[in-house]
């Protein structure tokens, strides 16, 4: 374990092996540092947060501090963080605003410069989230996700699997997997580059093509077009997008006119 002199180590924070600590970093309260984590000049970690193994946490990124939620309940609830995480710079990620409650980061998010995760968010795998991008409380964001820079995703959006989110696009509605959002809550169709880079088949994305035109390009209303995709939902494919249809609460996001 390497600290800079000009750290600020809270004495009941556990920091792992292998961890770097750099100057004028501030570690408070419990923190749980997992090993070979680094934590770079003027970062700010505090709270119940728990973070990974192997992350990178750059310059001024503040983790774990309080929920900016006029419900906040005493001190809030936690944050964990899983393992190779690529954190930079002045990156938000608060913690949950209730006990016993916590904000959820999984593992292998490349999360760029100044991008803010809310309270109680659940995040998952390998998405990218690009600078300035705003996730607001409660947002639930799947795996495999691009989200652009200046997006801003309004509080308990569910965002699917494999999907891309252009840049300064305003979220309302919940996004299914595997789609392009652009603009205001509006799907431009399926995003067939992440879907090769995550490796499915030719034959899959034309399944998934398929569905695309019958969610939105069928004129039919949700509740028809649910019909329709029933009839195939031996796909794997499809029955993930009519699981997601299943547990929208926001509903889905419209199609953009032709």
């Amino acid at each position: 374990m390497s600290v800079h002199p000009t750290a600020i180590v809270d004495p009941a924070a556990e920091i792992a092996e292998g961890v770097e600590i750099g100057p004028y970093v501030i570690v408070e309260g419990p923190v749980k540092i997992g090993a070979r984590t680094k934590v770079l000049p003027h970062a700010h970690l505090s709270g119940d947060t728990e973070i990974g193994e192997d992350c990178e946490i750059h310059m001024g990124a503040i983790l774990g501090h309080l929920p900016q939620d006029r419900g906040l309940e005493g001190g809030g609830g936690g944050l964990t963080i899983g393992d190779r995480n690529l954190i930079r710079e002045h990156v938000t990620i608060h913690r949950a605003s209730k006990p016993g409650h916590r904000t959820l980061i999984g593992d292998e998010n490349f999360l760029l410069s100044c991008c803010h995760i809310g309270h109680d968010c659940k995040v998952g795998n390998l998405n990218n989230i690009a600078n300035g991008a705003l996730l607001a409380g409660y947002v639930t964001l799947g795996n495999r996700n691009f989200v652009s820079g200046n997006v801003v995703i309004h509080q308990f959006v569910k965002v699917g699997d494999m999907t891309m989110i252009g840049g300064a696009s305003r979220v309302s509605k919940d996004v299914p997997h595997y789609m392009i959002l652009e603009g205001n809550s509006k799907i431009r169709g399926v995003n067939f580059i992440g879907l090769q880079r995550a490796g499915l088949s030719e034959e899959q994305r034309s399944t998934i093509k398929q569905a695309y035109r019958i969610l939105y390009q069928s004129g039919l209303n949700v509740r028809n077009a649910v019909a329709r995709l029933e009839e195939l939902k031996d796909s794997p494919e499809i029955q993930n997008l009519l699981d997601f249809i299943a547990r929208s609460e926001r509903g889905l996001s419209g199609g953009a006119r032709r």
